[in-house]
């Protein structure tokens, strides 16, 4: 049985070609979304650890506040510490480190960098032990407007030694480029622009207040361990400081990383990952069943001769295991690929990633081998049981042994898991409580699986309809396309459920992303009163100088303009995104739905919070809470006013007066601003872009511009999803192109008497394809409803969960997108059925008759 298994394997390579390129696609994203988060994993560590690997101790405040959309915020610490550290025993050396926010302007008048990775200014540390820098070109600043910028920056911004730019510190800083690093060999850090000054002008331009550093760096004197040289300096520190290891500090920016970004990023990529894998398993079922039912006399006549049914059994799975196996070893090769293609993919998005060596580890490997031998298997397993119940007799038989039409228990089975999983999600909408996306993803994959079960008991009737126009417009031709997609439902509908399952994932995220959009839109457009915008960019830590807002204001031409600044602070035990504006000149622009309280009273030891939040906390108006912020102060503040509004806000709003004492760089992210009675927008927006062009000519933005670019993020990450779901589909397709292969060798004799009775072999090609047009609209139209459904339900669920931080206020279909993704869907059928077109019309007339 095993040589019959090869053979059989062998003979018929053809039809498994589908299963296995299905099977390969599938594995090779898997292994190369694995091998990229591996990848970046491995480059973030190497370069976390490069940037410590001199340093052995680290001195800082104590304070910190977490930021969940942020990295780690702390506070400064007082500069005379550099020399009391230096004086410690066990000390080689201690230099003062100061960081902050810093945009190198290119030569075109751009902010380099940014959509992610951090615009960094720092001064330069001119001990080679302690900085991970290294001048490549040029000499260390000495003066207070020298700089050394990274090679990375210099080429993009086409920037040289001896260039004069602006820094954006927030406030313009006129420089001059005396120098160009390295990241040790590296052209920077990860896509980091890096910006050095000198100590003084460092701490002038970066830090609010004189005196301060934002760390210090020691070096431990030759043969004392990095611990013994903390617990010396530890003993002289004041309150509220604090040293820890080079090793820790390490450990502490890999930890950042991994929460805030790459666990995110390796659960984005296995999801689709687990997507483009599971339509491959319907491919790779249908396709099995196709052969086992075209296999009936030859598995009758093996049991015929004396092979029992397990021996029957064990061949069919063993010729799908090594299939599998074959397919799974030939996906982890074409992962490399993969891998690179993703890396690239998400470059071109914006969302740079650091270079490095490709990582292929060993549990990447020994994971796609077994899911792809897994999936292979059970995927063939139900066709391998089929087969091997065959009687010996139906080898004797002019009988169809495989049953084509849905039975009654699949209805029943079907209904009843559709019904279970609809109910799921509809109490999941219309319930509260705990682990609302969890229960309802799980009624989502029993709706899923529902759908395709009961699929076959729909696909005649659906065919009909569907096809119904064909049989009117493409006369005998139309008809027969029709009747064969009505002939066999199961077939239909397995074929089907793979494109099903990809149309309806997208059909998901695009009423989910439309949802998103519709609610930001009539949130900003229902509470921004104002008429321009200044923005400091679409994404990314982009930031404006406090005192733009001031000069704006200043014009004759505007009204109010206010500036939001953004920070965090830990309000009562919860760290928290907090919003800094002038509450008074707030009002005047933005109508944050008050519910209590006023926005415009607000006081310097007052705050205004989300009416969310004040729910989750169970806080109101005239509430004491405890603020701590980055500088390690804590302060009582009393709740002045509960919004509703939070799409241009943060949860917290701060006033600036309270603010301002306790920053450590004071930026704003954008400005409001309403014009004066009669100044019409063109004149208004000139008069503003005269003022902006001073503070790195940011862009000015009306109503409609503004409420666009707040969305554009959920177009970019949209686009990302229909590119990576782009597989899934492809492989859906290859399903479709496969199963009408397998069709046309199952109807060789039916195909040749129609040629026989004068079909052209354009008429038959025409068959074909349009029979692949019923099968994958089918699809689409299943898929879309499912969809929809799903759609409307995971917007429901996220607006009700716990911590949202969406406000999902509007449902919406955006039917223009839907009406794409199902025409797209139909027209896929011709491009699935253009090849078993061609090879049905090439049939020899004569041999079809006479082939049994």
């Amino acid at each position: 049985m095993v040589k019959i298994s090869l053979k059989s394997v062998w003979a018929r390579k053809r039809r498994l070609t589908s299963i296995f390129l299905a099977v390969f696609l599938g594995v090779a994203f898997l292994s190369g979304t694995l091998a990229l988060g591996d990848t970046i994993r491995t480059n973030f560590n190497t370069l976390f650890s490069d940037v410590t690997k001199g340093t052995d101790a680290v001195v800082r405040s104590a304070t910190k506040v977490d930021a969940s959309r942020a990295q780690v915020n702390r506070g400064p610490v007082d500069a005379s510490l550099v020399g009391r550290v230096r004086a410690v025993d066990g000390v080689a050396k201690a230099e003062p480190s100061v960081q902050g926010y810093g945009a190198l302007i290119g030569k075109d008048g751009k902010a380099i960098g940014g959509n992610g990775p951090p615009r960094q200014a720092a001064n330069w540390v001119n001990d080679p032990d302690l900085n991970p820098y290294r001048l490549v070109e040029g000499r260390a600043p000495q003066a207070a407007d020298e700089v050394v910028v990274n090679r990375g920056a210099a080429k993009k911004g086409d920037l040289h030694v001896g260039d004069t730019t602006t820094v954006q510190t927030p406030e313009p800083v006129r420089v001059r480029i005396v120098g160009i690093a390295t990241f040790g060999t590296a052209d920077g850090f990860g896509g980091v622009t890096y910006t050095a000054f000198t100590l003084d002008a460092a701490q002038r331009h970066l830090l609010a207040r004189p005196g301060q550093v934002s760390s210090i760096l020691v070096k431990a004197a030759p043969g004392l361990s990095q611990q013994a040289v903390v617990q010396h300096i530890r003993s002289g520190l004041p309150a509220g400081d604090e040293a820890i290891t080079g090793a820790q500090l390490t450990k502490e920016n890999i930890d950042d990383i991994n929460r805030i970004f790459l666990n995110f990023l390796t659960t984005f990529l296995v999801v689709f990952a687990g997507i483009a894998l599971l339509v491959a398993t319907f491919s790779i079922y249908n396709t099995f069943s196709i052969v086992a039912a075209q296999r009936t006399r030859e598995t009758a006549l093996v049991r015929a001769v004396g092979a029992m049914r397990r021996q029957v059994l064990a061949s069919v799975v063993l010729e799908a295991l090594l299939v599998g196996l074959v397919a799974s070893v030939a996906g982890l090769f074409g992962g490399l690929g993969i891998a690179g293609l993703l890396k690239g993919l998400f470059d071109s998005f914006g969302f740079a990633l650091p270079a490095g060596g490709l990582v292929f580890k060993g549990s990447t490997v020994v994971v796609s081998l077994v899911v792809g031998v897994a999936v292979t298997l059970l995927a063939g397993a139900g066709p391998a049981l089929r087969s091997s119940r065959v009687r010996p007799l139906a080898a004797l038989r002019e009988v169809a042994v495989d049953r084509t039409s849905a039975s009654g228990p699949r209805a029943v089975a079907g209904l009843a898991l559709v019904g279970i999983g609809a109910a799921v999600v509809l109490a999941t909408v219309i319930g509260d409580g705990g682990a609302v996306l969890a229960r309802a993803g799980l009624g989502a994959l029993l709706t899923i699986v529902g759908v395709v079960v009961f699929g076959p008991v729909v696909a005649r009737p659906a065919s009909a309809v569907l096809g119904a126009p064909l049989a009117r417009l493409r006369g005998v031709t139309g008809s027969l396309a029709r009747g064969n997609a009505m002939r066999n439902p199961r077939r239909t509908s397995g074929t089907a459920a793979a494109l099903m399952v990809g149309v309806g994932v997208v059909t998901l995220f695009t009423v989910f992303a439309g949802s998103l959009k519709a609610s930001i839109d009539h949130s900003v457009s229902k509470s921004f009163g104002g008429d321009l915008v200044v923005s400091g960019g679409r994404f990314g830590a982009a930031a404006l100088s406090p005192r733009l807002a001031g000069d704006v204001g200043g014009l004759s031409q505007v009204q109010t303009a206010v500036g939001l600044g953004r920070g965090a602070a830990r309000l009562g035990t919860s760290n928290r995104q907090v919003t800094i504006a002038d509450p008074a000149a707030l009002e005047v622009v933005l109508d944050l739905g008050v519910t209590s309280g006023s926005i415009h009273d607000l006081g310097a030891r007052q705050l205004a919070v989300s009416k969310k939040t004040a729910d989750d906390k169970g806080w109101h108006v005239g509430a004491v809470v405890p603020l701590t912020f980055v500088d390690g102060t804590t302060a009582d503040f009393t709740i002045g006013a509960v919004y509703e509004n939070r799409d241009i806000v943060e949860d917290v709003v701060l006033s600036r007066a309270a603010w301002a004492p306790h920053a450590v760089q004071d930026v704003d992210s954008s400005v409001l601003i309403k014009l004066q009675a009669g100044v019409s927008l063109p004149a208004g927006r000139a008069v503003v872009d005269r003022v902006v062009s001073a503070y790195g000519a940011p862009s000015v933005q009306d109503r409609q511009e503004y409420v666009d670019s707040v969305t554009q993020n959920v177009n970019m990450i949209l686009g990302l999803i229909y590119v990576l779901l782009a597989l899934a589909i492809v492989i859906a397709l290859m399903g479709i192109a496969n199963t009408l292969s397998l069709s046309i060798h199952e109807r060789t004799r039916e195909l040749g008497l129609l040629r026989a009775v004068g079909q052209t072999r354009g008429q038959l090609r025409s068959m074909v394809r349009w029979e692949s047009v019923i099968m994958s609209s089918f699809g689409a139209v299943g898929g879309l409803g499912v969809g929809v459904f799903l759609g409307w339900a995971l917007v429901k669920a996220a607006a009700s969960a716990p911590g949202s931080a969406a406000d999902l206020g509007v449902f919406s279909v955006p039917a223009g997108q839907l009406l794409v993704v199902l025409v797209l869907g139909a027209l896929a059928g011709v491009l699935a059925g253009f090849r078993p077109a061609r090879r049905a019309a090439r049939l020899n007339v004569l041999e079809a008759i006479a082939t049994e």
